[in-house]
């Protein structure tokens, strides 16, 4: 058997070929394709109660928690990029005191949430301005789900890790036992002992607990194997909780951007009146799914630029690049394929109203086109993730941002509908633009000895 350590430097030597990309990237595509299924899940089985303010009232009441959750993604994000490098180095001490570091934060975070659930429902629910029924069923859903927020922002500081370490099937353990427990007990809970939207909840959170418990349990084990310390002192490292902190927080003013662009673009269309809005509801999905699909090479990006960076090996770091990369335009090229020529099919599943299927039909070129177009930024992100170059992630999203806005007020007001897709088109692609014009300036800093 090889030792540790020339098992170790024998990673660090050798070239990376397709299939190092692959081992990431598939059960990162496969964790990610669970997701979307769960909410599927839920509106299937509070359909069986009959009155629709039940699936309204989780549905709002899920997308406050997504969005408050998508603005803390950086312990994830964070978390792959800084224990990746460390793993590059072989750093045992730094990848035991990253992991506690996010652990932290995810703690006060989720203990700080809870403090405040109230201001949040109620400035979430004033925005909302739902019905007086559907307001009472996602109060009842938030007040019993916002007590799993630490072990929620938890499984984003395990997944970070072990996508880090190079473990995605792990992560996808991880995300398989917390989306499936979640679909089982939600069945149970509602359809079995009558619980409600309250049962939904209940189930959410008992699964995101559990989730949290295996990730830490998976964790020791990793830790045990490979002989890593938890030390205090290195965990409180001032200098490297500040570049913690530096870190997360430009990764969390570049996810607020994505948020404020895609939220302004669903506002936006609902001023369009109800058609155009479900209409670009429909098309907009088609993107998300494109999105998870690349997601997993821009996390595959994320381990292995992050591991050659911290081995200081440059064709490793080129390789990762080039082959995730290359996979990325691959997967890209398909999902555009399969949205021109399918999309017709994939709008009459997605919806029966015969005037949102043609509406659909006249904008399907902008979903189409949106894998092509956003492919660099999602891999661009991955790069940079992974080389925790995350100040020049977060300025060229603030511009792209910045550009999105000017184009909305300059495209819409004379195309319309097609005005507003092409302003995220722009953002999309400007996204990618900005952060390849970075990228050189990212190999100096990783690689100052290659001229």
């Amino acid at each position: 058997m090889t030792p540790p350590a020339a098992a170790g430097d024998k990673r660090k030597t050798d070239r990376l070929g397709h299939a190092h990309v692959l081992a990431i990237a598939v059960p990162i595509v496969l964790a990610n394709v669970t997701t979307p299924l769960i909410g599927l899940v839920d509106t299937a089985i509070l359909g069986q109660l009959g009155d629709p303010h039940y699936i309204g009232g989780v549905a709002i009441a899920a997308m406050i928690f997504n969005l408050l959750y998508w603005a803390f993604a950086f312990l994830r994000m964070g978390t792959t990029g800084l224990t990746a490098q460390a793993e590059g180095r072989g750093d045992s001490r730094e990848i035991g005191a990253t992991l506690m570091r996010a652990l932290l934060i995810a703690a006060i975070a989720g203990v700080a949430l809870i403090i405040l659930q109230r201001p949040i429902s109620a400035l979430s629910f004033a925005l909302l301005n739902g019905s007086q029924a559907v307001e009472a069923s996602a109060s009842a859903y938030f007040d019993i789900r916002i007590w799993g927020a630490p072990a929620a922002l938890a499984n984003f500081a395990f997944l970070g890790w072990f996508i880090g370490m190079g473990r995605a099937r792990t992560a996808l353990v991880l995300q398989l036992l917390l989306n499936g427990t979640n679909a089982i007990l939600d069945a149970w809970f509602v359809l079995g002992l009558g619980y409600g939207v309250e049962g939904v909840a209940y189930g959410t959170l008992i699964s995101e607990t559990l989730a949290a418990g295996t990730g830490a349990w998976l964790a020791l084990g990793i830790v045990k194997q490979q002989g890593i310390r938890f030390e205090l002192p290195r965990i409180l490292d001032a200098p490297a909780l500040r570049r913690t902190l530096n870190v997360n927080r430009d990764i969390m003013i570049r996810t607020v951007g994505v948020i404020v662009a895609f939220t302004w673009f669903t506002a936006k269309s609902a001023e369009a009146g109800d058609v155009i809005l479900a209409a670009n509801a429909v098309l907009i999905t088609l993107t998300h799914v494109a999105a998870y699909f690349l997601d997993g090479f821009a996390f595959a990006a994320e381990t292995l630029v992050g591991q050659a960076i911290g081995a200081k090996r440059i064709a490793r770091f080129r390789d990762a690049v080039r082959l995730s990369t290359l996979w990325a335009i691959i997967f890209s090229t398909l999902a555009s394929a399969v949205f021109w020529f399918g999309g017709g099919v994939i709008i009459n599943v997605l919806t029966v109203n015969e005037e949102v299927r043609a509406a659909a039909r006249v904008y399907l070129i902008w979903a189409a086109l949106a894998p092509v177009i956003g492919v660099m930024a999602y891999q661009l992100d991955g790069i940079f993730i992974g080389a925790t170059r995350t100040a020049e992630m977060r300025n060229m999203m603030l511009l792209s941002l910045a550009a999105f806005l000017v184009a909305w007020m300059t495209l819409t007001p004379l195309y319309g509908n097609h005005g507003l897709w092409a302003a995220l088109a722009i953002f999309l692609s400007l996204r990618g633009l900005t952060l390849g014009l970075r990228y050189p300036a990212l190999v100096r800093a990783a690689f100052p000895e290659v001229r």
